[in-house]
Formats: structure tokens, C-alpha cells, sequence
């Protein structure tokens, strides 16, 4: 198995993405991974839009908190969400193609901390949000020897 960071990286990406029903079904892609960090993208389709014509805020919390998962999960340590916060800062349409972005805060021990954006094809950010990460028993991949205290500032 390679043990270079980048290839873990994605090796883990590949594990999620293959059981990750939810995100595939609304039509998510992964655009780009690297350790701590995830980019994935998804159009507004017709069935994510609410009374107002909008994007649902609940797809557009899907789409950042699936980023975040990517994101945090990049080290072959199984890794969950202990708690996030999201701000809306303006809405999505109908056909809009979004654009999430993961980025490693810090991460010590079992605690992690990840920012995620999302801006629409145009590049305005429309969304904010805060993942903070729990690193649980097992591994994604077999026969790896992952790090368990890792400090790192992005």
C-alpha cells in the first residue's frame, strides 16, 4: 500500500465515495482531495428548490457537511461530525453550480476543526460552515498504520 499522504488521501476518498448513497444521489461530485482538505461540487436541480424558489438550505448543508466529511476523513482514520454551524449569505437557484470547499482549521488527537465554503459558478460565497470532527475506532483502508496524534494549522 502506498503510504505517501496523497495517495491515503484519495485511496480514503474512493472507500467513502463508493458507500455514499446520499451524496450520489443528489447528484454530488468530487472534485479534488488532498489530506485535510475536499472540494465537491452539485448542481440545484428542480426537486432541491422551496416555496421561495430556492435552494433548499438543507441541500446546501448536505453538500458542505459531505465536504467536510471527505475533508476529515483524509488520513485513513474513521472520522464523524461532533458538531457543526452553518450560515446562510445568500441563496442558490435553480441550475446553479455549487462549488464546496474543505479546509483543515487544526486537528489534534481525536478533534478536528474544518472550515467549508460554497460559492456559486459566478464565485460568490453563499454559504459558510464550521465542522468540528471526532476520530472514531477502525480505518477505511486495510493494512495501514494511520497517525493518531497529528497537529497541523492550514
Amino acid at each position: 500500500m502506498n503510504t505517501e499522504p496523497q495517495a491515503i488521501a484519495e485511496a480514503c476518498a474512493e472507500v467513502l465515495w463508493s458507500h455514499d448513497r446520499a451524496s450520489k444521489k443528489l447528484g454530488i461530485s468530487v472534485e479534488n482531495i488532498a489530506p485535510g482538505y475536499a472540494e465537491l461540487s452539485m448542481t440545484v436541480a428542480d426537486d432541491m428548490v422551496n416555496g421561495h424558489s430556492i435552494c433548499h438550505g438543507g441541500f446546501m448543508f448536505t453538500l458542505a457537511d459531505s465536504t467536510f466529511a471527505f475533508a476529515c476523513n483524509t488520513y485513513n482514520q474513521n472520522c464523524v461530525a461532533q458538531h457543526c454551524t452553518i450560515s446562510y449569505l445568500a441563496p442558490a437557484f435553480k441550475g446553479d453550480r455549487l462549488l464546496a470547499t474543505a479546509t483543515e482549521v487544526s486537528r489534534h488527537g481525536r478533534n478536528g476543526i474544518y472550515d467549508i465554503s460554497i460559492v456559486k459558478q459566478d464565485n460568490k460565497k453563499i454559504v459558510e460552515f464550521r465542522g468540528f470532527s471526532r476520530t472514531i475506532a477502525g480505518t477505511l483502508l486495510p493494512d495501514a498504520n494511520p497517525t493518531m496524534s497529528t497537529d497541523s494549522h492550514n
